[in-house]
């Protein structure tokens, strides 16, 4: 019934926003400099897709889903463009990355949460004093989403790729259900799958179901 609910909630007010905060936690001087590096990498050329066939399937799709959200088209690619790149470059499903956004900040660029979280991926300020540079600006798309992405990858694999437990941390509720079964429910309603690629029995999750142990955060194919 709870996960019904969660289900209900995100098709009825689906603006509804459940940011949090990311916690402070000490960083070794190898983890900090790990996260500093990967802020720090410039984009490289090219493209994140392996293929046109499979940007131009990607966009299109996710573009129309996200359309009655941001109604300019150009703008739209662009953000699902970074949020691709940025996901699959942190080894994540950009799915995933796109019910996280849902749920943070309901695709506002300019959303601050009342801890003071900001953008699209609801990132706390202490991580620029702690990783990045003094004017890395966390309301720049393509920053906002480089930490918010490094960010959870990190929060995976300190929890040994437990995505609940991962989720927990991100939002500043370890140990609570709430948040974890939202992001689930949003990247449920985000799935994908490439026209040419048969489907299989993983496609046939009951949408809603909390993130369990050992679950893929993953981008596939991506390196982590």
């Amino acid at each position: 019934m709870r996960r019904l609910i969660v289900v209900l909630l995100l098709g009825i007010f689906p603006s509804l926003l459940w940011a949090g905060a990311q916690q402070y936690e000490p960083l070794s001087a190898s983890v900090r400099a790990a996260l500093s590096g990967a802020i720090a990498d410039k984009r490289p050329p090219g493209s994140s897709f392996k293929d046109y066939a499979e940007a131009l399937a990607w966009l299109s799709a996710m573009s129309e889903r996200l359309a009655s959200r941001i109604p300019d088209a150009e703008y739209r690619l662009e953000l699902l463009r970074a949020i691709h790149y940025e996901a699959t470059r942190a080894g994540l499903d950009p799915q995933l990355v796109l019910g996280l956004i849902q749920v943070e900040s309901g695709f506002r660029k300019y959303a601050v949460s009342s801890a003071g979280a900001r953008g699209y991926m609801q990132v706390m300020p202490f991580w620029v004093k702690v990783i990045g540079q003094p004017d890395d600006n966390l309301f720049h798309l393509r920053t906002n989403l480089r930490y918010g992405c490094t960010i959870l990858r990190h929060y995976l694999n300190i929890e040994k790729g437990n995505l609940f437990r991962a989720l927990g941390r991100y939002n500043g509720s370890l140990g609570r259900a709430e948040y974890p079964n939202l992001v689930k429910a949003a990247w449920d309603r985000w799935r994908f799958t490439p026209p040419s690629a048969p489907k299989t029995g993983n496609e046939s999750e009951q949408p809603g179901a909390g993130p369990q142990e050992g679950e893929s955060a993953t981008a596939p194919g991506a390196a982590r």
